[in-house]
């Protein structure tokens, strides 16, 4: 087996000690073999990822210093002197360069369908002089066993314990918990929702570029944010302090169709759960449901079938001609433990360019189809290969070709130059960075570009400042820093640091929260939604001094600073403070102050008993007739007695406005002193009705409105007659409600009840004369048009006569339909109930 895989680019007889070190994750498998690397004179280490490569790049640094460490990546390179040791990406490593040590990590990743014939070429043929170390899975050792037969097995157990937690809600979800889906699609629209429940999260993508996502990551350790939603860009090593994973999606597209997850995927990605000797969960949210039984059991004791084949490409290419390099290419893998990889992106770019005659022309000879290669290897970061991509490599593979053999600076500067943007939204940075990466890339092969140092400089700097606006930016969308900041105080216990501004807007720690309308706090956020509650919560902790002191200034307020709405809202300053509802009377409404959790019950009484002193105060003053009649009724000495005490009390009760057909026994039987009594309170016995005549002011009639739709639960505001108005359409309320007010409803129309007396009067009186009356002068009297009059009249029960002469009269009926119009009863527990038979009446 040896001599074959070393005919089609082996090495298994070079270098010394081979280690394979394997076990699940958090296992100190890195961590162990950068100990081993350091130990030696030169070492080389390959990452899958250039965020792990800078990660660990920057760790070696610290410990041996600038000048003794390289970085190299597709896309960056740190190339001191002569540097000791090498951190590199898998694909980057310079194998060329002998070192002791040489260490591949993910070794696993062979059996990628995309980036896995990398991976297979080092475990193969990378050696170092002294020894050689992969990481990764322990699914992959018998292929190791069986392709390196001298390999040393070392197996890591994992540090901390891995259990399964089951399913939760996404907004049940616990502190310090990784969110997993795997589209850009499905990531943003979990953060969106964290965002709104939670106060904020960070995310990770592929797409990402490693500053934009270390940024992210960042936020997340720094503990700004509790919740990270993420692709499986996770499951590679990026160490952050997780406490669960939580599977919000369980399907994935691997490239050609959705499939489930696989076990040992599950456990790669659920394996960033716990850190070191910390314990770690995993589970689902309740859009996934329960996991297999079979595949919580094998990730929870790290137990998967073996990985049977790995990914292969032949290495040892064919620069002849284009053809060869293609022949070679897809050149069969020499045995079955071996699959051929699927065509790779530099490959399929190949394809696509050797049908350019111009480029054809120009790949004659070794070294320009070697060129050819090179140039089919710059990368789409894009990972859609799109005809922009292939146009692009032709465009420079032709100027490498002609000329000065190098890329045309000022073209090269205007395609550069268009990336130097930060306008637009997430995608549009996205799309941005991906390109500038690639020219990044290109900037890194030094024998392409004149100036290759200004241009890595160039490109460097507009990808730092892409990825600085593309974090913004997902900041500003997914991160609610004050809610997050708030939610960490309280979690904390620390005091808030808050305050009102002069304008109501209601600071707390720095953040505004929402406005203070009096004593009503309104937070900044959807109505009962979770951040609104944590808000208010702030609120109330840092606003108890402001609302102390307001209490206090509240009820030495004077009363010209309270108003009542006609919707029924007692406001302050114009600011709502508490709102009417039905109380023991229809004049003594209760007094329902605005509780939204800022006032404790003693403080919510307080403010009750200021606004019931003002109301008590406002009804006395517009409805002073209606009280003073209710006092005299009231008093066993006053000058009311007997029958003129029942009417009295009658009247209050239907707020100074009382049918005369349910009562006409009692008014027959007053004295003329009852009269004379009831006269000087303002009553007037008219013909049809009583009434408070001094209640038809504008301002009575609308108190008499409010108090009693209040009462009797009528939506607000109610139908009130303009100033001035005799008579209005009785619509938009019962009968009852118009007669309280005043304006007993009389057909279509609701008439005030001294014009109502008026026009009933002068009935009486044109009849006892026995002369005409004049309709239009009728209908002027009380505010209705001609055509309206006589429904209106109907609805009083009168009828219509014409005389032979073809004059007009109108009389009642003697037995009216609806006699008597309204029966008002009166409570039979009242001392005035049985006033009829004290007077004789009956």
């Amino acid at each position: 087996m040896t001599s074959v895989l070393s005919s089609s680019g082996g090495g298994l007889g070079a270098g010394g000690r081979v280690v394979a070190v394997l076990g699940p994750t958090n296992t100190g498998k890195t961590h162990l073999a950068i100990e081993r690397m350091l130990g030696h004179r030169t070492g080389m280490i390959g990452f899958p990822l250039r965020l792990l490569a800078r990660e660990n790049y920057d760790r070696i640094v610290s410990i041996k210093g600038r000048n003794a460490v390289a970085l190299v990546t597709g896309e960056e390179k740190i190339l001191p002197p002569s540097p000791s040791y090498w951190v590199c990406t898998v694909e980057s490593m310079p194998l060329d360069r002998a070192v002791d040590f040489l260490a591949v990590d993910e070794v696993q990743l062979c059996a990628d369908p995309e980036r896995g014939h990398i991976f297979t070429d080092r475990l193969l043929n990378a050696r170092g002089l002294v020894e050689t170390m992969f990481l990764g899975s322990d699914t992959v050792q018998p292929l190791i066993r069986r392709l390196v037969p001298r390999a040393e097995f070392i197996s890591r157990p994992r540090f901390s314990q891995l259990t399964y937690a089951g399913y939760r809600k996404l907004t049940r979800l616990p502190p310090r918990s990784c969110v997993v889906a795997f589209s850009a699609t499905d990531v943003y629209a979990l953060a969106e929702m964290i965002r709104r429940q939670r106060g904020g999260t960070a995310v990770v993508l592929g797409a990402l570029s490693p500053r934009t996502r270390n940024a992210q990551v960042g936020l997340y350790q720094a503990g700004e944010v509790d919740y990270l939603v993420a692709t499986d860009a996770i499951g590679m090593g990026l160490n952050m302090d997780v406490d669960h994973v939580a599977f919000a999606r369980i399907v994935k597209f691997d490239g050609f169709a959705p499939r489930r997850l696989r076990a040992p995927e599950v456990a790669q990605i659920a394996g960033r759960a716990g850190r070191h000797m910390r314990d770690g969960t995993f589970g689902t949210t309740d859009e996934v449901g329960e996991l297999e039984a079979d595949v919580v059991d094998r990730v929870e004791n790290h137990q998967f079938e073996t990985i049977k084949t790995l990914m292969w490409r032949n290495s040892k290419l064919r620069f002849d001609t284009p053809g060869f390099l293609l022949k070679s290419l897809e050149e069969r893998p020499p045995i079955p433990e071996l699959l051929r990889a699927r065509d790779a992106d530099d490959h399929l770019a190949l394809q696509a360019l050797v049908r350019d005659h111009e480029v054809m022309d120009l790949a004659k000879g070794r070294d320009n189809v070697r060129l050819l290669w090179e140039v089919c290897q710059v990368p789409d970061f894009r990972k859609v290969l799109s005809d922009a991509h292939t146009r692009l490599l032709g465009q420079i593979f032709r100027q490498l070709r002609t000329g000065i053999g190098r890329l045309d600076e000022d073209w090269a500067a205007k395609q550069i130059a268009r990336l130097d943007r930060t306008e637009g939204d997430i995608d549009a940075l996205v799309a941005r960075i991906a390109h500038i990466r690639t020219w990044t890339y290109i900037s890194n092969r030094p024998s392409w570009l004149t100036d290759p140092v200004h241009w890595q400089a160039r490109t460097r700097a507009i990808e730092d400042k892409l990825s600085d606006a593309l974090h913004e930016r997902l900041t500003q969308r997914f991160i609610d820093r004050r809610s997050a900041t708030l939610a960490r105080t309280l979690k904390d216990g620390r005091d808030l640091i808050g305050g009102v501004r002069a304008d109501g807007e209601v600071v707390v720690e720095g953040h505004p929260v929402g406005r203070l309308e009096g004593f009503r706090f309104v937070p900044d956020a959807p109505e009962r939604s979770e951040e609104a509650k944590s808000l208010l919560t702030a609120a109330r902790r840092a606003l108890r001094e402001e609302v102390a002191s307001r209490l206090r200034a509240f009820e030495q307020e004077p009363d010209d600073v309270f108003a009542l709405g006609p919707d029924g809202v007692l406001t302050a300053d114009g600011l709502p403070v508490a709102r009417l509802g039905p109380g023991p009377s229809v004049l003594t409404p209760a007094v329902l102050p605005f509780d939204e959790g800022l006032l404790d019950q003693g403080q919510l009484d307080r403010v009750r008993a200021r606004l019931e002193r003002w109301l008590k105060d406002r009804v006395a003053a517009r409805l002073r007739p209606l009280l003073a009649l209710r006092d005299a009724a009231d008093k066993n000495d006053g000058d009311l007695t007997g029958a003129a005490r029942g009417l009295a009390f009658q009247l209050v009760e239907n707020m100074g406005a009382l049918p005369r057909a349910p009562v006409a026994p009692m008014v027959e039987g007053l004295e003329k002193a009852d009269r004379k009594a009831l006269s000087r309170h303002g009553v007037r016995l008219g013909v049809s009705h009583l009434y408070l005549t001094a209640l038809a002011k504008p301002g009575a009639v609308e108190l008499r409105g409010l108090l009693w739709a209040v009462k009797h639960r009528l939506p607000l505001p109610v139908p009130i007659p303009p100033p001035g108005r005799v008579s209005v359409e009785a619509t938009g309320a019962p009968p009852a409600f118009w007669e309280a007010i005043g304006y007993p409803a009389a057909g279509p129309r609701a008439l005030r009840v001294d014009m109502l007396d008026r026009l009933e009067t002068e009935l009486l009186t044109a009849a006892k004369e026995g002369r005409a009356v004049a309709e239009p002068a009728l209908a002027q009297m009380i505010g209705a048009k001609p055509d309206e009059l006589g429904a209106v009249m109907k609805g009083l029960g009168y009828t219509r006569s014409v005389a032979e002469d073809g004059t007009v009269s109108w009389r009642r009926r003697r037995n009216p339909r609806h006699k008597p119009r309204r029966e008002t009863p009166v409570n039979a527990d009242h001392p005035f109930a049985k006033l009829r038979q004290l007077s004789g009446i009956g």
